[in-house]
């Protein structure tokens, strides 16, 4: 069967691909080996989300009498969290199913791999092999978790994100290897339900190493009164599986000292790989650089014609938004339209841990090596009506501006909800908007929102409520 595009992945970058090209016009097939919705519906974006919500709702009812409310007997049912999270899941895969439906859009149950003459095989789960062909082939095959050399995945002992959301029991002793947005929020699930969590990262910086340095200093001293252990600064020399348990050996890399450290499971949250073996880029001459990664122009289309490349496997953030919107310019592009490239400086960026991290463009540090002036406003929650009134005021609003022209640089926010508050940030440099601009937009009181006009107004000196 002949289609104008076929999209190999059904994530969030190439879901979202091919509605876009089906409602400009074209007939389109998506390519899926396992569940509609890839990764991110089935295991990564959506799933984690639940489990962290439930692991915070037991933290509200552990804590119930901060609010005048009296509860006996409450525990965490791990099982029962894990169960629910996987309804979660399976309820927003069928719902991509019925878009397919709506849209009129072909699923290809199967492995997709590229063929000459600009043709996809899809071997289904018995071994049978049909051909299709298309005007236009989209690979979007997204990511999968990266294993440290010296600390192979075996799927029992050391584990990746999948095995950590449908784990048979709960672990009593955990170590987390690598404290980005997967190693923090896992960190946070399981401390909260009463695991013993230790994380170890390589970098200095410890927790959330690549957000600004005053929001992971903030993390590091919340997780510590949390009871997380965080070594930072800290390499793994190796893990021992033999036995009942694992023994995760660790060297403080300023100190040239190590420690061995006594576990259940060890969880390795170190990156994201692209899935780009077997899809056939080979034959066609596809480009890719030594990381595996395709390479792509601005509307991403590869070095061979009527081959393009979206999401994890493509240089960029590997975030679900980002495979989103390279879609979207994709396909339209494909179309005739004229998209403008996507501008990566403006990424929002959002770690969903309790309290939550979210942030856009520069660090404070960044702005000044990149020769800014600048003026850096911030105003904590410990401020804010609205942090108050909910019971949690931990955190705060950075904002950085360019002292010259007002050019609103870059936002971090550490707190409860920061990551549905950093949307007008995003929005706010989409438009150009500037410092005062924003210190005049009237936000609505009590919110938490209005931590982002009070830290402007900080930044330029007329800061109200400090």
């Amino acid at each position: 069967m002949q289609y104008d595009l076929i999209v190999i992945g059904s994530g969030p970058g190439g879901y979202v691909a091919a509605i876009r090209a089906s409602q400009l016009g074209m007939k389109v097939a998506v390519v899926e080996k396992e569940s509609i919705g890839g990764i991110c519906l089935n295991w990564g974006c959506i799933p984690t989300k639940a489990l962290l919500k439930s692991a915070q709702v037991f933290e509200y009812i552990s804590h119930a009498e901060d609010y005048g409310i009296k509860v006996e007997g409450s525990e965490a049912d791990f099982g029962a969290m894990i169960k629910r999270s996987r309804g979660v899941a399976e309820g927003m895969s069928k719902g991509i199913n019925f878009l397919f439906r709506k849209n009129k859009i072909d699923v290809l149950s199967g492995h997709g791999r590229l063929l000459r003459g600009k043709k996809v095989s899809v071997t289904d789960a018995d071994g049978n092999v049909k051909e299709y062909a298309a005007e236009n082939i989209i690979v979007a095959t997204g990511g999968r978790a990266k294993a440290l050399p010296n600390v192979p995945i075996d799927g029992k002992k050391v584990i990746e994100y999948r095995k950590a959301m449908s784990l048979d029991k709960q672990p009593k002793r955990m170590v987390v290897i690598g404290a980005g947005a997967i190693g923090v929020e896992f960190a946070y699930f399981y401390s909260s339900i009463g695991t013993e969590v230790t994380i170890v990262e390589f970098l200095e910086q410890g927790l959330v190493p690549r957000e600004d340095a005053d929001v992971s200093k903030e993390l590091n001293k919340i997780y510590k009164k949390k009871g997380i252990k965080v070594l930072g600064n800290t390499s793994v020399e190796s893990v021992d599986t033999k036995g009942r348990g694992c023994t995760v050996t660790v060297k403080d890399r300023k100190k040239g000292t190590t420690e061995e450290i006594k576990c259940d499971v060890v969880l390795s949250a170190v990156g994201v790989a692209p899935n780009t073996e077997d899809v056939g880029l080979e034959v066609l001459g596809v480009e890719t650089e030594k990381n595996g990664l395709i390479k792509v122009d601005e509307f991403y289309k590869t070095n061979v014609p009527g081959i393009y490349a979206i999401g994890d496997i493509v240089p960029g953030p590997a975030l679900a938004h980002v495979a989103s919107a390279e879609g979207i310019i994709c396909v339209e592009k494909m179309a005739g339209q004229n998209p403008h490239p996507l501008d990566y400086d403006n990424i929002p960026s959002c770690t969903y841990c309790v309290p939550e991290v979210a942030s856009v463009g520069y660090t404070e540090q960044a702005a000044k090596d990149a020769g800014y002036e600048i003026k850096v406003g911030k105003f904590p929650f410990s401020a804010s009506g609205k942090a108050s009134a909910s019971g949690d005021k931990s955190g705060f609003v950075k904002v950085i501006f360019d002292a010259k022209y007002g050019e609103f640089l870059g936002a971090h926010m550490i707190g409860s909800n920061v990551t549905e508050m950093i949307a007008e940030v995003v929005a706010a440099r989409k438009l150009e908007t500037t410092g005062h601009e924003i210190i005049k937009t009237v936000h609505p009181h009590p919110t938490m929102s209005e931590a982002v006009m009070e830290a402007a107004a900080a930044a330029y000196g007329e800061v109200i409520h400090l």
